[in-house]
């Protein structure tokens, strides 16, 4: 037990020592070495320009899939399917999972309604609406009350309540999704429906799902040879109240749409985020999501990783699910609430931790697959923490610290203009994404005015401000608490569709 002790803190250290190790390192050499810190802020820039050129390459062709895919009639491609494996459309059960804390009755009917309204068989969808104790007697009386409205609907509608103070429980969502999981069990166990029949999706209180998800899921689900080694990762998207959210909310969880988007082509490194599905049969064998880490949507796919011996994979599905905007009543409060959203995502360095603890327990996975993958946990978490504080703060400080002297060297002269070349990248990307973001957008509210579009398209020029300010610090700060041994606690996000300027 020390000796895993010892182990784990020494790999939560690593990524936040790497970090600061970095920037530490070229704000002094800025000073005393000027020449030395433009030279790797000119490189770095260069591996931008072609790191963002990529992602950008990426994004189009990934948008252009979705847009293919979305004229897909996925329940008639399932019915055309006839039996594999033993598996139809007309047997597969699709079973829902929200864990709820406090979310009100607007956030949830819309989510169970979207469940209404899909292109599936209901009596093959089961709902679990499992809520917390802690959030007291009003989220319970929601609950049943969807369940009075909803109940006849689907094949089954289970409302649960998660208890408080569990042993070996941090108050996170993964244990509350884990308990509706076992409740959600005993429930297949006393209808003898095989697990393997079952696809479970994990969703946040707030997601919505396109007509079609069932559809496509059941598709991939039903063609895929290794079905029971593979977890299925929808598009997010954060339209429930993006008319309504203010402009900096929007570029942020805009911005994290593009990345999704971006990581379904690269499927080497894709991973379980957000809303997710997967097996029933492995969520049991692999017993179930982790109760004390926050990160639980990336975590359930590493714990499948080693329990597969490194034979898991996540199967990219080009349909989206609509998720709120983390938004406020003033900027400031929006600002708060997006750095707070963002700090628990970047949290997911955990996962580096958990990953080479597990390495040290499995012979099987061959080392180059070890080796590869958690190189690629480390250089998302350490390029998130550096990227848009080096390109921002520390690339001026050899002009201002250089002196006269150091202008006139080539490397001085050189620096504003790679700087330039980059900026030019960055405004092609910026374009991309307002052309992309406009195709993704819900019809306009009638409480909108038509001018509202221009705000869309003009809050992308202000997104390297919002970059700079919120897109390293989260990073950073969860880094720096993890190196720490400062634990964050699990940051429930305020769902709100009020309107916001």
């Amino acid at each position: 037990m020390k000796r895993d002790r010892f182990y784990k803190r020494l790999f939560e250290i690593i990524p936040g020592l790497l970090t600061w190790s970095t920037l530490i390192t070229l704000c002094v050499l800025a000073f005393v070495k000027p020449v030395w810190t433009a030279i790797f802020v000119i490189t770095f820039d260069l591996y931008w320009v072609i790191r963002i050129s990529y992602l950008t390459t990426l994004l189009v062709v990934a948008h252009r899939r979705l847009e293919k895919e979305k004229k897909i009639d996925w329940l008639k491609k399932c019915e055309s399917l006839g039996h594999i494996d033993g598996l139809e459309y007309g047997n597969v059960y699709h079973a829902v999972i929200f864990p709820a804390y406090k979310e009100g009755l607007d956030i949830l009917t819309a989510s169970v309604m979207a469940l209404e309204h899909a292109n599936y068989p209901k009596d093959k969808i089961i709902v679990v609406l499992s809520v917390e104790e802690r959030a007291g007697p009003e989220a319970c009386e929601n609950a049943q009350i969807l369940r009075q409205k909803y109940g006849d609907t689907f094949f089954q509608f289970i409302v649960t309540r998660h208890p408080d103070n569990i042993p070996g429980e941090a108050r996170v969502k993964g244990a509350n999704a884990t308990w509706g999981a076992r409740v959600l069990k005993d429930f297949l166990d006393s209808k003898y429906v095989d697990y393997e029949h079952v696809v479970i999706s994990c969703f946040d209180a707030d997601t919505c799902v396109e007509k079609d998800y069932f559809g496509c899921l059941a598709y991939h689900y039903i063609t895929n040879p290794s079905r029971t080694q593979s977890s299925y990762q929808p598009i997010p998207v954060y339209n429930n109240n993006v008319w309504h959210a203010r402009s900096v909310a929007r570029i942020l969880e805009l911005s994290s749409s593009f990345m999704q988007m971006i990581e379904t082509m690269r499927l080497e490194k894709f991973v379980t985020f957000s809303s997710h599905s997967m097996s029933f049969r492995t969520l049991v064998d692999v017993d179930y999501w982790p109760v004390d880490m926050i990160s639980d949507d990336s975590v359930i796919y590493w714990k499948c990783f080693l329990y597969f011996n490194g034979g898991y994979t996540v199967i990219p599905m080009y349909i989206t699910v609509s998720m709120d905007v983390a938004t406020g009543k003033t900027i400031l409060e929006t600002i708060a609430k997006q750095y707070k959203q963002k700090r628990r995502w970047a949290w997911g360095v955990e996962n580096f931790a958990y990953l080479m603890l597990g390495y040290m327990k499995d012979n099987k996975i061959p080392l180059r697959k070890k080796i590869r993958r958690a190189f690629h946990i480390l250089e998302r978490h350490y390029t998130w923490a550096v990227w848009a504080i080096i390109i921002t703060f520390i690339a001026p400080l050899p002009l201002i610290f250089g002196g006269g002297l150091f202008r006139q060297t080539a490397i001085g002269y050189n620096l504003p203009s790679v700087s330039a070349v980059l900026f030019n990248v960055s405004l092609f990307t910026i374009f991309t994404c307002i052309f992309i973001s406009m195709k993704l957008l819900p019809p306009r509210p009638k409480d909108v005015k038509p001018e509202k579009r221009l705000v869309m398209i003009a809050q992308w020029f202000v997104s390297p401000l919002v970059a700079a300010l919120l897109g390293s610090t989260p990073a950073v700060d969860a880094q720096t608490r993890l190196m720490l041994g400062k634990y964050m606690h699990f940051y429930v996000t305020e769902k709100t569709r009020k309107k916001a300027k």
